[in-house]
């Protein structure tokens, strides 16, 4: 079986040392850890977000190693200008002071043309709209075989996202949600799963979707599987950003896993799975609201099902890939451990329960972020 390489983005939220609300520093932040990183560390839509970016390995153990260090330089930075680095989908308190957007032609417009999802009708930036995701890229492949493999794991994309919640509250109360920053996030135009596309149908439906408005350019299809546009990747897009590290090589390593076992089905032109559009819909919304303590959709059959057995078929079923890495122990235990204590947004409600304030549980997930 061939060996698929993998590499992780993370999005981190930036928030005052004292405060522990959202802060416009990621220009300084970036400054100062890209004398280290380079290109590895990034802005993002707001300024009160950066993003790492690793890259691409088949170890399980180099990918950790060099997002602890990826972690370690921008933390050392943002310490620098007073803020801590908070690996969550949603910020945990609002922030105090209006949220400004990244200065780049690319974000500037996105504004403007998009102004609803972003500002609100007295021009000052939606508090909602700051949300921070774990994206993993596997590797290498063109454009068609990506598309092709991204129906075969579709699926499979709620069960990952259910095991990944990480974002109970937003702006100091609780959604009720495991993954509040599914909802908020899908305000944005084509998230969502893949639709059943070749390449030559996904260049055409692309095409129209920036000729008409709906999106600025090829860069915004924000589909929970996607080609990258800038490497040679299938990206997986479904997840929270998560304080803890393991659980982020975990996700990386079971969307490896899934994705070498699921190729040769495409490499043989194996039609993927027909399922329908409203109840993949559904799955999401089950992984959203629940997370891995709730309930799922069988992958294969639509049924209800608890969601910790679905995370469990879904290392069965990735099992070759895993084996042939020799990751498949370790994503065991780390499973084991996710289910016991119920995953990051379980997590954050006991911090809360414990200590009966939002800013202890900024505090612990910035203390996590690190411990590293």
């Amino acid at each position: 079986m061939k060996i698929l390489t993998m590499g992780v983005e993370e999005e981190f939220v930036l928030v005052d040392r004292v405060t522990r609300a959202p802060v416009n520093r990621a220009p300084e932040v970036i400054r100062r850890a890209g004398r280290a990183l380079g290109e590895q560390v990034q802005a993002e839509f707001f300024n009160a977000q950066v993003e790492i970016c690793t890259r691409a390995t088949a170890d399980r153990r180099d990918l950790g190693d060099e997002l602890s260090w990826l972690r370690t330089v921008v933390g050392a930075a943002a310490r620098d200008v007073r803020c801590l680095t908070v690996a969550c989908g949603t910020p945990v308190l609002p922030p105090e002071e209006p949220l400004t957007v990244t200065d780049s032609d690319r974000y500037r417009l996105m504004a403007r043309r998009f102004a609803p999802l972003v500002t609100r009708a007295d021009g000052v930036a939606r508090d909602d709209g700051l949300v921070c995701g774990c994206h993993v890229h596997v590797g290498t492949l063109d454009r068609g075989r990506a598309l092709a493999l991204a129906q075969h794991v579709r699926p499979w994309l709620p069960v990952l996202q259910a095991l990944a919640g990480n974002s109970p509250f937003a702006g100091r109360r609780d959604t009720g949600y495991q993954s509040w920053r599914a909802v908020e996030h899908a305000r944005w135009p084509t998230v969502g799963p893949t639709p059943v596309l070749d390449e030559a149908q996904y260049l055409a439906h692309v095409a129209r979707l920036v000729g008409d408005g709906t999106l600025l350019d090829n860069r915004m299809v924000y589909w929970h599987a996607r080609p990258s546009e800038h490497v040679p990747t299938l990206e997986i897009r479904v997840a929270d950003a998560n304080a803890e590290l393991d659980t982020v090589v975990l996700l990386a390593i079971l969307v490896r896993g899934l994705a070498a076992t699921l190729l040769p089905r495409v490499d043989a032109d194996e039609p993927p799975p027909r399922v329908p559009r409203g109840s993949l819909l559904r799955a999401h919304r089950l992984a959203a609201a629940q997370g891995i303590t709730g309930i799922g959709l069988d992958p294969v059959d639509g049924r209800e099902r608890s969601a910790a057995e679905l995370l469990d078929d879904l290392i069965d079923l990735a099992r070759p890939g895993l084996d042939a890495t020799g990751d498949t122990e370790w994503a065991r235990e780390q499973w084991g451990r996710i289910r016991e204590d119920g995953g990051g947004a379980a997590r954050q409600r006991a911090v809360l329960h414990r200590y009966g304030c939002f800013s202890a549980v900024v505090d612990a997930l910035a203390a996590d972020t690190m411990r590293i």
